[in-house]
């Protein structure tokens, strides 16, 4: 049986830039250890398998030694204070294919005579928090009452995102890689980035989080369109003092969701904290960690109860089941890809613009028949 030599380095690399284990691959690879000490090397067709097990070019097993791969957008990510230094296959892939689609949505928006967005990089750090949030809100027509009135988060943020679309940025919410159900994304690994254009800027947002906290990242990486700077977030409800660009983006977004002048007027005295957190994130449909920050901006929270609070909500949290998944294909498919880059990459394609396979591709799906299903479900008469 021919082997390949490989350097074990390479299988190590292909491994934890997967954010596996030997155990986690040993049932398929039960020589991996051997392997991995240079005792043994696989066939091709046992590295090959390898490659998709860890996602990972089979290509790359050939090089001399691991290969850099430097996010291709600013990191302003943190755990646990420290940046994090190796983005998994996962997070690369997401941020390659939502790269492509904005270059082909810049070049159809160019075609078709779309003018520039004026709102993308109209603020500065220097910009006033409180200003830059209404400009925000005006343009997106947010109303806090109409959002108070969504029965639910869900409602909420779909509502928030259907604003965002028709102001012109495309949003992108999935918690996979293209449609495959197979590669989750992480949300402790990101939350969310934004691809700032002035014709087509994008947001990305994990759709594996809470909906609360999807509605605090999009608020947040809004703010960096608004900047004009593309950008990965960690976005939470804490700001990082060490960054500026985050804290800033962190200050607009909480503005924007839960403004301070409003959390005001909806105090009540004598309220115990847990259920004014509850009923406030119910009012303005955010995380109850978030309302926790407002509270400590207004100065009804010390910073030693804030932080105490803050970890005994993340814990509570942390305990909660997950909501099951599942739903309509070709709607999920529309919110991952987002409903604006969707429509106009259906309706390049059946004039004859765009191929049929790059179309596939962008919207990660194989089957003539699934993309003119998705084309009906976004009302084209197919």
């Amino acid at each position: 049986m021919t082997r390949v030599q490989v350097k074990p380095e390479l299988l190590r690399w292909a491994r934890e830039r997967a954010r596996l284990s030997i155990e986690q691959l040993e049932t398929k690879f039960p020589r991996l250890g051997e392997w991995e000490s240079g005792a043994t090397a696989p066939t091709l067709k046992q590295l090959e398998a390898y490659a998709r097990a860890t996602n990972a070019p089979v290509g790359y097993l050939f090089l001399p030694a691991p290969p850099e791969e430097p996010l291709p957008i600013p990191d302003f990510r943190t755990m646990a204070g420290r940046t994090v230094v190796r983005p998994s296959p996962n997070l690369l892939d997401v941020i390659y294919a939502c790269q492509e689609r904005q270059a082909w949505y810049r070049e159809f928006a160019q075609a078709n005579g779309e003018a520039p967005l004026a709102f993308v990089g109209s603020a500065t750090l220097n910009s006033p928090v409180v200003e830059v949030a209404t400009a925000m809100r005006s343009a997106l027509g947010f109303d806090l009452d109409a959002r108070r009135d969504c029965p639910t988060w869900t409602e909420a943020l779909r509502l928030f995102i259907a604003q965002t679309d028709r102001l012109g940025v495309m949003v992108m919410c999935s918690g996979v890689v293209l449609n495959n159900n197979r590669r989750h994304l992480d949300p402790e690994e990101f939350r969310g980035f934004a691809l700032a254009d002035e014709r087509a800027p994008l947001v990305f947002v994990n759709g594996a989080d809470t909906k609360a906290a999807q509605m605090f990242t999009l608020a947040h990486e809004l703010a960096h369109v608004w900047l004009g700077a593309s950008a990965l977030s960690d976005s939470t409800a804490i700001s990082q003092a060490e960054n500026t660009t985050e804290t800033w983006c962190n200050r607009v977004a909480a503005e924007l969701l839960v403004p301070l002048d409003v959390v005001r007027a909806e105090l009540r005295p004598g309220e115990e904290l847990d259920q004014q957190a509850t009923r406030l994130a119910r009012r303005f449909k955010v995380s109850t960690l978030v309302i926790l920050r407002r509270l400590l901006d207004l100065g009804r929270l010390s910073r030693i109860q804030f932080s105490v609070a803050y970890d005994a909500e993340l814990k509570r949290l942390a305990g909660m089941p997950k909501p099951p998944g599942g739903g309509d294909f070709y709607l999920t498919t529309a919110a991952r890809v987002g409903r604006r880059f969707a429509r106009a990459l259906v309706e390049s394609t059946l004039e004859g613009r765009t191929l049929y396979r790059d179309a596939f591709r962008m919207l990660g799906i194989s089957k003539v028949d699934a993309f003119h299903e998705l084309g009906r479900s976004l009302h084209f008469d197919i």
